[in-house]
């Protein structure tokens, strides 16, 4: 099983079907299909081999796609890595994934340069630009590109268990931990969200964030799977959304829940204009009931909310469920499994709170190179996900917390513990816990409580500033410091962030 086999596939029996929509650029799934092959042999001549690791720092682009379905066709492994990655974190991402190859564009040569006499793996000769003008120790990537054939590759052998990816989480201050995921795992996503969004090959898919986190999965393996039409936006804003979905008949959407109340109140909102709609899916952060509502109010019978991991269980609430469970996250896809267990592993009934675990088809592997990790997330076959709930009667699963305390930000996954690292190194700072606190733009955004060792030796806005020149990547960077006497403590004196979420002003 090769998912780089559905271009293929697609290319034969539908080629001249709109496949893919990047700004003034429409390429049917032959066109598609061609580019991804002269991409896949250029790798191949530049002795990139089955297993091998393929790097990119790139916004979302039309390259971007090329290379994850080119990569996938000679079985090497995509490593996608966030633009807003500073320097010391890109360079322990790129060792930590043994990448090879490095596909960016000129954005980010400057600060490549300064980290490329640390970089293990990559030679000279790979460092790749989408936008090459000349720049010194760069290859250009549209004329590696002319210079191959778009032949099929040579079958390399690829089977179910071959790694495709390896997605990194959000924070890479501390040790990295990489996930990965396999053809087997990347084609379930395509049958599996598929189905659950009903979608067929007449679909038409719109994708506004980036591509480089696994929540872009969602939609897009389901779109390349069933060989419908995949619209990428290069960023969101409400107006030309809507516009651009009036225009182009768009299907399907995904959005994270400050896009759906940022187009909820956008000046050109319409029912009409956005009529053409069978889905909004909701996911990255909860969606507060009166948005919901207000959503369902104006375009009925199109929402469907995801509740998921990266490393490998999702629930979905499907839109004709919405209206009798809309609390509710929805239930496991066919082939999925799901308990609720306490304390000591067993599990509770319907309606008691309890760690949320599952398993099913799109399980990953495991961590890269961490054997550690994967062994205390995957147990006795059933992903644990740290995170809280229960389910009601008819199965339908309830969120409660999140143990971990992962904030969500703009979609995109903040760990509190790579910002607390970080502060904790201050010297006036004795004690530190990062939390979320609801933010209207971003659903959530970071806010660092500490305690000083000396009380007035630092203030939160100097400390704020400290902090954020320090962090690895933009979305770490906190929105205030709370100066404590004390953190609020359970009795055996473990902080207790809820609280102080609660009570944060």
């Amino acid at each position: 099983m090769n998912i780089g086999s559905l271009f293929s596939r697609h290319a034969r029996y539908r080629p001249h079907h709109l496949a893919v929509v990047f700004e003034d650029q429409r390429l049917t799934w032959l066109e598609f299909n061609q580019q991804i092959n002269r991409l896949a042999n250029a790798f191949s001549n530049l002795g990139i081999q089955k297993g091998d690791k393929v790097a990119t720092i790139l916004p979302n682009c039309l390259e971007l796609l090329e290379v994850y379905w080119a990569v996938a066709k000679i079985g090497a492994v995509v490593v996608p890595s966030s633009t807003l990655l500073l320097e010391p974190a890109m360079k322990t991402l790129l060792n930590d994934s043994d990448s090879v190859l490095l596909v960016t564009n000129s954005e980010f040569v400057e600060k490549i340069d300064s980290i490329k006499s640390d970089l293990q793996a990559i030679a000279q000769d790979r460092y790749i630009l989408t936008d090459y003008s000349g720049q010194k120790g760069y290859r250009d990537y549209h004329d590696l590109k002319a210079s191959a054939t778009d032949d099929e590759p040579e079958d390399r052998g690829i089977n179910d268990d071959d790694p495709f990816n390896i997605m990194y989480s959000s924070g890479t201050t501390g040790l990295p931990k990489g996930i990965v995921h396999s053809h087997y795992v990347r084609s379930w996503y395509g049958a599996t969200f598929a189905a659950a969004y009903r979608m067929t090959p007449e679909s038409i898919t719109m994708h506004a964030g980036a591509i480089v986190f696994n929540g872009a999965f969602v939609d897009l393996m389901p779109t390349m799977y069933v060989g419908a039409t995949y619209i990428l936006l290069g960023q969101f804003d409400p107006v030309s959304y809507i516009e651009t979905i009036e225009r182009e008949k768009v299907t399907h959407v995904m959005l994270v829940p400050a896009q759906i109340i940022a187009i909820l109140n956008a000046p050109n909102f319409s029912s009409k204009a956005l009529d053409s709609l069978e889905m909004i899916l909701s996911l990255g952060a909860p969606l507060l009931k009166e948005h919901k509502d207000d959503l369902n109010k104006r375009l009925p019978g199109r929402f469907y909310e995801l509740y998921g991991l990266t490393e490998g269980f999702v629930t979905v609430l499907d839109k004709e469920d919405y209206a009798a469970k809309p609390d509710s996250v929805g239930v496991p896809p066919p082939f999925f499994e799901m308990k609720i267990l306490d304390q000591s592993g067993n599990e509770v009934p319907a309606g008691e709170v309890g760690e949320i675990c599952g398993k099913g088809p799109i399980l990953m592997p495991g961590y890269y190179k961490r054997l550690d990790l994967t062994e205390s997330a995957i147990v006795d076959g059933w992903l644990h996900s740290g995170d809280l709930g229960y389910v009601d009667d008819d199965g339908f699963l309830y969120l409660v917390d999140r143990m971990k305390d992962m904030i969500i930000s703009g979609g995109v996954n903040v760990y509190p513990r790579d910002i607390e690292e970080i502060v904790a190194q201050h010297p006036e700072v004795q004690e530190v816990a990062v939390l979320g606190i609801p933010h209207e733009k971003w659903g959530e955004t970071p806010v660092a409580a500490v305690i000083l060792h000396k009380p007035g030796s630092v203030t939160a806005e100097a400390l704020r500033d400290w902090i954020n020149a320090r962090v690895a990547a933009k979305f770490q960077r906190v929105h205030d410091v709370a100066i404590m006497a004390d953190f609020p403590r359970n009795v055996a004196g473990k902080t207790l962030k809820r609280i102080m979420r609660d009570n944060y002003k």
